[in-house]
């Protein structure tokens, strides 16, 4: 069947007044990644779902709409909220330690996750609860007046909302302020570059290592999600971390770690930072318990026997497995009691005891905002 490929200047010519309320009018706006198909219906190439949607249809993700055969966003300058959070809550152990972050996210999500801790969020399809709005260039200013380093496009995923995080972004990069995307990485190889070449860093959530889980619980494929990793590690200069949390008979069996870890040394190389952070029951999983302390620290074990060089624990109380260490010596490099920094042995990029390389983007002392959260407002 023959495409037509379909451009954001092309949806300029539109005129949707009559299609959208005039209170929703001010945050649809025209979408990109899509083509038309010769039966009138467009065809979403956004992210790997490959939403076909009629006229008047939204995607799974709910935000992006066929209105007069054109695709927007319908939650651009739309919040769930905003709130200032120590970067490692992303986390984000490698990237400016100790410093805040504005953290703000929209509606919707383009996976189904059955665990899914945001769910209120990112299953949400009431457009009209994001009572917070805020243009690009007002969150980059509030991120400034506030102090934050950086700002987080965060709690769903910003994939669904490429228009309106590509915008802040850019807004942050003219105040000297970094870009941070928290994401599944469900992306296609048609909007990535985009998405993350205005992108600083970014935590990718590898929910599990096998198709069966992203089948079952996410609605979703892992092999997208790899992909993304590997053009992250290969074709960007986006300094990145992987998030796995570690749900009971799920996915937290010893083989499924181990060939997640020979995965990624074999792909991502040793370098690249991996978090095992706990479950608590949620959403549709409320029958799994929560994660034991024991099972993190197994698969962390696990980890750094098998070569990684920075793993973590998170969501638990463990100073000794949330701590950074120097590959080399073993030195203490950053003490971390949660969100708390406690010691920092590093100048220059480098382990201060034996000068050894320690991959990330670091200053050379701590930030100190703490583990504090603070929610604003911007009504």
């Amino acid at each position: 069947m023959v495409a037509k490929e379909m451009t954001a200047k092309d949806t300029d010519k539109t005129d949707i007044s009559a299609l959208v309320a005039p209170e929703d009018l001010p945050f649809t706006v025209p979408g990109r990644y899509f083509h038309e198909l010769e039966d009138g219906r467009l065809h979403c190439d956004l992210c790997p779902r490959a939403c076909v949607l009629r006229e008047g249809d939204r995607g799974f993700c709910f935000v992006r709409q066929n209105l007069a055969g054109q695709m927007y966003l319908t939650s651009y300058g739309r919040s769930t909220g905003f709130c200032i959070d120590p970067i490692e809550k992303k986390p984000l152990n490698h990237f400016l330690p100790g410093t805040s972050i504005l953290s703000f996210g929209t509606a919707g999500c383009n996976l189904g996750c059955r665990f899914c801790q945001n769910w209120d969020i990112s299953k949400s399809r009431e457009i009209e609860r994001l009572s917070e709005k805020a243009g690009p260039e007002d969150i980059a200013l509030a991120a400034q007046r506030l102090g934050c380093k950086s700002v987080a496009f965060t709690y769903n995923d910003p994939v669904i909302w490429l228009e309106y995080a590509v915008e802040t972004a850019k807004a942050c990069h003219e105040l000297g302020l970094k870009a941070v995307a928290v994401t599944a990485g469900y992306i296609t190889e048609e909007a990535r570059p985009e998405f993350y070449s205005v992108m600083d860093a970014a935590n990718v959530d590898l929910k599990a290592f096998t198709e069966h889980f992203y089948d079952k619980l996410c609605f979703a494929h892992i092999e997208p999600v790899l992909n993304t990793l590997k053009w992250l590690k290969h074709e960007s200069n986006v300094w990145f971390e992987i998030t796995n949390l570690v749900i009971p008979e799920e996915n937290d069996s010893e083989e499924e770690v181990k060939r997640m870890c020979d995965w990624i040394l074999e792909n991502l190389g040793d370098d690249v930072p991996l978090h095992f952070t706990a479950f608590h029951p949620d959403f549709k999983l409320m029958h799994r318990p929560p994660t034991p302390a024991k099972t993190l620290q197994r698969a962390y074990a696990q980890a750094k026997a098998l070569g990684l060089r920075y793993v973590y624990t998170g969501n638990v109380d463990d100073v000794k497995h949330q701590s950074t260490y120097c590959h080399n010596c073993n030195e203490l490099l950053i003490e971390r009691n949660w969100y708390e920094l406690g010691k920092y042995k590093i100048k220059d990029g480098k382990c201060m005891k034996c000068k050894a390389v320690v991959n990330g983007v670091f200053e050379n002392t701590k930030g100190n905002w703490g583990r504090r959260r603070l929610p604003l407002s911007f009504g």
